[in-house]
């Protein structure tokens, strides 16, 4: 018997999974829109004069109004996820000890529960048949009932916007990424306490933890798109997790006996070879904008100079659980299984 454990109970998942439309499917999308309150958004508000900067370079509010029309518009539900701190948060939780921005919250009286400054943004009012999730406590909406409404209403896929990039945006795309959703992020609608803490989110994490980061724009023509059963077309132009153009696409093939399908696109500028890349990276269709889940500046470190073969692929899937003696190799993991948990 193998004395290998814990592969089985700790596995991942991805929604989805065989899932190929590249929209937003209508029925299994929700629109998550994080602290669209006055603090942030409106002038006077607290945390507006650490904001203000990124929120009206990207037109953040009009972006958040655009998207949530067009979720409504298509069904497609939307959730608020505000903030809201009471006394007992701090005389009895002891919240402005927990982090530093519980500490920065704590001192500029920031989302205090019943006051104007928690209030939704007057252009960002939920409707009253919409939902609004209780107030998280920190930085991760998923801490919430959040997941709970997203299990009823059977959703796969999560778009996330609001405030602010590197904190409650993010923390919740890792968080819902790690419970298999797959996580787009609306760049243009999302500001950040500078320009700094935005672009390292935008450009750097949010493309590595979400399958797609997209503009408004582009959310819109997603949806909009009437799906015509390719998955890829020639003449489409492929985009990089982080909005890099990587190029336009000349040739598609689709799986065959020699191996998995991809789509070639011929050396250019910035590629010195012709790159073919996986149909199974291929996550969204925006018009003719096809988005993969890798950013473009990560694409030279990938073996994508020659067509995928089905013995490469093999040996990128690994092992099957059965084979593997220790998951370390020297060792094995040191978790507390649910029967030595039940005995204590």
């Amino acid at each position: 018997m193998s004395s290998h454990h814990g592969l089985g109970g700790n596995r991942p998942t991805f929604l989805p999974k065989r899932d190929t439309e590249l929209s937003f499917p209508n029925d299994r999308t929700v629109l998550l829109v994080i602290d669209p309150v006055n603090d942030f958004l409106s002038e006077g508000g607290a945390g507006w004069d650490l904001v203000k900067a990124t929120v009206e370079k990207n037109d953040v509010i009009t972006n958040l109004q655009r998207a949530i029309d067009t979720a409504r518009s298509h069904g497609i539900p939307v959730l608020f996820g505000p903030m809201a701190y009471t006394r007992e948060d701090y005389s009895n939780e002891q919240l402005q000890r927990r982090s530093g921005i519980n500490r920065l919250m704590f001192e500029q009286k920031m989302f205090l529960a019943g006051t104007w400054g928690a209030d939704f943004h007057p252009a960002l009012r939920p409707r009253d048949d919409e939902i609004v999730l209780l107030p998280h406590k920190s930085i991760d909406v998923f801490e919430t009932d959040l997941p709970d409404h997203l299990a009823h209403l059977g959703a796969t896929h999560l778009v996330i916007a609001g405030m602010t990039a590197n904190l409650c945006c993010e923390s919740t795309g890792r968080h819902a990424m790690e419970a298999g959703y797959d996580v787009a992020f609306l760049s243009d609608a999302i500001g950040a306490a500078g320009l700094m803490a935005y672009e390292a989110s935008i450009r750097v994490n949010y493309p590595l933890i979400a399958n797609a980061v997209i503009t408004v724009d582009e959310f819109v023509t997603a949806i909009d798109s009437v799906a015509e059963g390719a998955l890829a077309r020639e003449g489409d132009t492929v985009i990089g997790s982080d909005h890099g153009e990587i190029g336009t696409i000349d040739e598609v093939v689709m799986d065959s006996e020699t191996g998995p399908g991809y789509v070639r696109v011929p050396r250019g500028l910035i590629f010195q070879e012709d790159t073919y890349i996986p149909l199974d990276a291929v996550v969204r269709r925006a018009g003719k904008r096809l988005f993969i889940n890798i950013p473009k500046l990560l694409i030279s470190e990938l073996p994508w100079s020659e067509p995928p073969s089905g013995a490469e692929q093999i040996t990128k899937v690994g092992p099957a659980e059965d084979e593997v003696d220790k998951v370390f190799r020297s060792r094995s993991p040191s978790g507390v299984t649910q029967s030595a948990r039940a005995s204590r």
